[in-house]
């Protein structure tokens, strides 16, 4: 077992409706398209399905896609909205769990690698990516860039939302690389709001490509978003392709 933490049922139960917004046709379909293509006509799996706000549009799209999930809550939200047979998914960790056959793409989005909270469980994802990878295989991670340029000396804190019925901001532990993304939710029409937190090991972009050195692959491609803006020093993500040499 890794030391990803694990997702409730409470959390799987009410994941879609808290992340409505980025399940939406319109906000997923420059993902899908960059996928779809980059999958070709083979399969992908993804690391981290969860309930399939990715996996199952793809799929839904043509795209044969299997997926790996540590959260049995988060793996029966799926499975009511797919059959297993359209839609495999295996129960465990990204780090270590082998399904069957090859894939063209395998891909971990929305920062989950980060779920993973030491480097070498980090490494070990990128190891098991490029054994399920076909030759000439893409891996493909959507993550986030650390913003500790907002951080004045003294400060550990950074917020990244502040509307109505959420608050959100990250602490960091610079030693360790592990920051705690904090979350105050308002459920409903009262003033009480829930907290809720997770903890992350943020990664830079130059350490993503060492550890796909060590697992045989080559970058090939670093945009900033699903549409393939160029990725810059003021970028706040990054979509980083690796590949897996065809010899």
């Amino acid at each position: 077992m890794t030391s990803s933490e694990l997702w409730t049922r409470a959390t799987a139960d009410r994941y879609d409706t808290e992340e409505s917004e980025t399940s939406s046709a319109a906000f997923l379909e420059p993902t899908l398209a960059f996928l779809a293509d980059l999958a070709g006509d083979g399969r992908a799996l993804e690391f981290a399905i969860g309930t399939g706000r990715v996996g199952v549009p793809l799929r839904e799209r043509g795209v044969p896609v299997a997926g790996i999930e540590l959260s049995e809550h988060m793996a029966a939200v799926l499975r009511r909205k797919i059959d297993e047979e359209t839609l495999p998914v295996t129960i465990g960790d990204m780090a270590t769990t082998v399904v069957t056959g090859d894939f063209t793409l395998v891909y971990l989005v929305y920062n989950t690698i980060t779920n993973l909270l030491t480097q070498d469980e980090q490494v070990e994802c990128f190891r098991n990516a490029a054994r399920h990878l076909a030759p000439g295989g893409r891996f493909v991670i959507e993550l986030g860039v650390p913003p500790l340029r907002f951080l004045p000396p003294g400060q550990v804190a950074v917020p990244f939302d502040v509307s109505e019925r959420h608050l959100g901001f990250d602490t960091f532990d610079l030693v360790e690389q592990i920051l705690v993304s904090h979350h105050f939710t308002r459920d409903g029409d009262d003033d009480r709001y829930r907290r809720d937190a997770s903890r992350h090991r943020y990664a830079w972009p130059a350490e993503l490509d060492l550890m796909a050195r060590l697992a045989g692959l080559e970058l090939e491609r670093r945009v900033a978003d699903w549409s393939g803006e160029p990725f810059t020093e003021n970028s706040a993500k990054h979509i980083s392709v690796w590949r897996k040499p065809s010899r």
